[in-house]
């Protein structure tokens, strides 16, 4: 990098003293651009410019066009210029417990231990802890879209707390709220939601009702259905439905579209083990999937294997998720890697001793899911998700000379098979730059550390006090 000579701090100099400016430009220049715009592909060397929140340009050479004029110039040669990743189903409150179980067995140690044992402990800042530690290190690792699937929403405080960590983060933000699975709490949900959409929603920060798809773990209040999806047109906000497993979770589908309760504004998450009768549905109504690769594997739910195959069969084109960091990893790439290698496994293994041939997914088509399509299963397509012009400018610069991706012989592969937190190095959200030169801007890592520490530290310790005296 450096083609200009100007040295990298000087350059984030210049776009700290111009970051109030609404007209601000910012050229990225000599990179490998992977737009994930079907129409525009990827550009071997090419150049990204930025005015204000949004991306201006794509192009071969912006320069001679006299995008520079102004600008804040970014060399960028020896990088992959990338949207950024889009998460569709995160558990962020739970982010100071991240990798407390890490061989958790099943789905039901993982409800007895956390969201009966850890959750009803919680107090608000804890909340506003694990909420902004999971955005944190979602904009590290190159996210610059988070589904905060928020389900300890025990009051209306709690709520807030879990909203003001995703705006302090800078972080684009989707909070979807949903009442806790047990223990106390208030009751507040789903009326609080509007309130929460009229008085922090913007740009950067949307809304959706978080639900359960039926109520075998929690009770009928928190499960899908009617009431829920008429609320939430309401409000005009869509629903993201949790647990959406085996004949249960088929039987609600199904029921649902005697209901007319599917479509694109529902998003079902997991939905491992379907009928081939669900994905019908599923299919025919244009409901999005949000698929969580290494949760379905290592916690084993219903058949443990991510159901990008059925998701395909039916035209959907799922989205990525991260889950629960108290057992799984934090970042996108382990996610793409992950389905990338399950599914293609699944495919030889499925024809090995016929004369069949494979049919497998590639590299393009993981990260298609990890941007564009998480863009879509979140509501917001029209918003990010690839680097078309007036689309929000949401990017990551990702290193290509480093040890190890050098040298640079596919980009989208060198993105999802070589890549990891170490190499992104720029991410911008609506044209706002909060990672640089390899380091997450405006982050006290040591007051962050005593943060986490003492939040931490009172989770297990009121949880453990909870449970002695429990009857």
């Amino acid at each position: 990098m450096n083609l200009d000579h100007t040295p990298r701090q000087t350059v984030l100099d210049q776009l700290r003293h111009t970051a109030t400016d609404p007209d601000r430009r910012i050229l990225f220049t000599g990179a490998t651009v992977v737009t994930m715009d079907p129409a525009l592909g990827t550009l071997p060397v090419g150049d990204v410019l930025v005015q204000g929140t949004t991306i201006a340009a794509v192009g071969g050479d912006l320069r001679a066009q006299g995008a520079a004029e102004g600008a804040v110039v970014v060399d960028a040669v020896g990088t992959v210029v990338t949207p950024g990743f889009v998460d569709t189903h995160r558990h962020a409150w739970e982010a100071q417990l991240r990798r407390i179980m890490p061989d958790v067995d099943d789905l039901g140690a993982y409800v007895t231990t956390t969201l009966l044992g850890y959750a009803p402990v919680y107090r608000p800042q804890d909340m506003y802890t694990g909420t902004k530690l999971a955005a944190l290190t979602a904009i590290d690792s190159g996210i610059t879209t988070m589904l905060d699937f928020s389900h300890n929403s025990r009051t209306a405080v709690h709520s807030d707390a879990a909203v003001r960590a995703l705006l302090d983060t800078g972080i684009r933000g989707v909070h979807a709220a949903m009442g806790p699975h047990f223990g106390a709490w208030d009751h507040q949900w789903p009326a609080d939601v509007a309130r929460l959409q009229k008085e922090y929603g913007s740009e950067l920060l949307t809304f959706r009702l978080a639900t359960l798809a039926t109520d075998e773990i929690a009770g009928p209040e928190i499960a899908y259905g009617p009431e829920l999806a008429r609320f939430a047109k309401e409000l005009g906000i869509g629903v993201s439905v949790d647990a959406v497993f085996g004949t249960s979770s088929s039987q609600a589908i199904l029921t649902w579209e005697r209901q007319g309760l599917l479509g694109p504004d529902l998003t079902l998450i997991h939905s491992t083990g379907l009928t081939a009768e669900a994905w019908r549905a599923i299919g025919a109504s244009g409901t999005t999937v949000a698929l969580a690769p290494t949760s379905d594997t290592q916690i084993g739910l219903e058949t443990a294997i991510p159901a990008v195959d059925e998701a395909l069969s039916v035209g959907v084109r799922p989205g990525l998720s991260i889950d629960v960091e108290v057992a799984l990893a934090s970042d996108m790439f382990t996610q793409m890697r992950a389905l990338h290698a399950i599914q293609r496994m699944r495919a030889v293994n499925g024809v090995y001793g016929t004369e069949r041939e494979p049919v497998r997914i590639s590299t393009a088509d993981v990260l298609d899911f990890a941007t564009l399509q998480g863009a879509r299963t979140n509501g917001l397509a029209d918003v990010v998700g690839s680097l078309t012009p007036g689309k929000q400018a949401d990017l990551l610069v990702i290193t290509a000379e480093e040890i190890n991706n050098m040298p640079l012989n596919d980009p989208i592969g060198t993105v999802v098979l070589g890549s990891d937190a170490r190499n992104i190095d720029t991410v911008l959200i609506a044209g706002q730059v909060r990672k640089f030169n390899g380091h997450v801007l405006d982050v006290d890592l040591p007051a962050l550390r005593a943060e986490v520490t003492a939040s931490r530290d009172h989770v297990l310790a009121a949880a453990q006090a909870a449970n002695a005296t429990a009857p």
